[in-house]
């Protein structure tokens, strides 16, 4: 349970990445699973040849925002579709990843690593949550970046571009740049994750970010359907819990007799559930008791003035934010949250 938990905050931070193309920027970003073996190879290249850790990390994370930034420039300079310019990046990156570390896996067993003091003082790993509190902060401290990052005007313009690219083209701001910017933030942190996940088990293989998408759509998708997303903060706090519930529940599921191999299994069928469950119309009228006022009045615009309710009705403003005419949710706005 406690070495479950250790890497749901490790791949907390890839779901975090996820969530900024697949929530924010609206965009089915399948670079992720080789961006993850990126940042993993990239960093254990660079430990092994004795390059800082902390360096490597970071070098890690820049090489994961590169194979970002290619996605993003393929679909919005070259025309191509999003979900085939991730495709191709992903399939790129497999070779690339294989170029970098110069064979299929590399060991970091004998290497030091940011996991190393923590592990040779029998914090990590070996059933101690020490190792958890430790690495609890420097997850919450990314989430908070993530946060202050969405409301500021850079964030703002990121967020209506995934709500309404037509509205936001007509103030003046480039949907383009957004989302190449998009993708190299989500796609570093994606990179970041893999990073840690090398160093936490002592390799990095090319193949270990085969699937991920589905881990963090399954993070994403899970946090959001037990918390919400009526706000920025509430959505991505969501998806940190998400990704440590994933990898507790597949700690179960093998404690129960499963085979690791059964784990892609068992995240459709969390995936299903967590899409289905929130349909049923018992559960429905769950959540509208936490909902802001703002969401409400959106909903029933007869409790608003009559100059704005008009205004609502027509789509043109919300209580706080942007409607978009893409049909999406009000509460993903670019300003509700803020």
């Amino acid at each position: 349970m406690v070495t479950a938990i250790e890497l749901g905050l490790l791949y907390a931070i890839m779901a975090l990445g996820v969530y900024l193309t697949f929530r924010i920027l609206d965009f089915p970003d399948l670079t992720v699973d080789g961006s993850f073996a990126t940042g993993a190879a990239t960093t254990a290249i660079t430990v092994v040849n004795g390059v800082d850790p902390i360096l490597a990390t970071v070098a890690g994370f820049a090489a994961g925002m590169a194979a970002g930034a290619v996605t993003g420039i393929l679909h919005t300079k070259a025309n191509i579709d999003g979900l085939l310019a991730g495709i191709l990046t992903q399939i790129g990156l497999y070779s690339i990843n294989i170029r970098i570390m110069g064979a299929p896996n590399i060991s970091l067993l004998r290497e030091d690593t940011l996991m190393s003091p923590l592990r040779e003082s029998g914090w990590l790993g070996a059933g101690s949550w020490i190792g958890s509190l430790i690495l609890l902060p420097a997850v919450l401290i990314i989430l908070g970046l993530i946060v202050w990052f969405l409301h500021t005007d850079l964030g703002l313009a990121m967020r209506a571009t995934g709500d309404n690219a037509q509205m936001i083209r007509s103030f003046g701001v480039s949907t383009d740049t957004q989302k190449i910017l998009g993708l190299s933030i989500s796609n570093g942190m994606v990179a970041l994750s893999g990073s840690l996940v090398a160093q936490y088990q002592g390799y990095a293989d090319v193949s270990m970010g085969i699937g991920i998408i589905v881990a963090g759509l399954a993070s994403v998708i899970i946090g959001q359907a037990i918390i919400g997303r009526l706000n920025v903060f509430r959505a991505a706090s969501a998806v940190v819990l998400g990704a440590i519930l994933y990898r507790v529940v597949l700690s179960l599921a093998i404690d129960a007799g499963l085979t690791p191999t059964d784990t892609k299994l068992i995240s459709a069928v969390l995936v299903i559930i967590a899409l289905v469950v929130p349909q049923m119309s018992f559960l429905r009228r769950v959540p509208k008791a936490f909902r802001p006022k703002s969401e409400d009045a959106l909903q029933n615009p007869s409790i608003l003035p009559d100059d704005l309710a008009a205004r609502v009705a027509a789509g043109e403003t919300g209580a706080g934010g942007v409607v978009g005419a893409s049909g999406r949710d009000a509460a993903d706005g670019p300003e509700v949250g803020k």
